[in-house]
């Protein structure tokens, strides 16, 4: 069997590592299923570009850390299922006696 020697940022090893253990993988098991997923389809498998996830943008980040603070300081309503398919029932029959 082969060996590479590959030099590679310790923080970005040891994140690898952390992230690829609770898979339970080793970093060599996760680097033989890149170089295989690779063969299989003949380039990298996976997308190489400078955009960034749209989930992430400031807007939608500044949103979702405001209702996790509301969440805190719990300020949240909750309903059943079952209130929640009654209400947009509700909503349903509004909305076709509007047209």
């Amino acid at each position: 069997m082969a060996q590479i020697s590959i030099r590679i940022d310790d923080t970005i090893k040891d994140e690898a590592d952390s992230l690829f253990s609770s898979l339970g993988l080793t970093l060599s098991a996760a680097f033989n299923i890149f170089l295989r997923q690779s063969i299989r389809q003949h380039g990298i498998p996976f997308a190489i570009t400078t955009d960034t996830d749209p989930f992430y943008n400031p807007a939608n980040m500044r949103w979702i850390e405001q209702s996790i603070q509301q969440m805190e300081d719990g300020q949240v309503i909750t309903k059943t299922f079952e209130e929640l398919q009654r209400m947009a029932a509700v909503e349903s029959v509004d909305s076709y006696e509007k047209t």
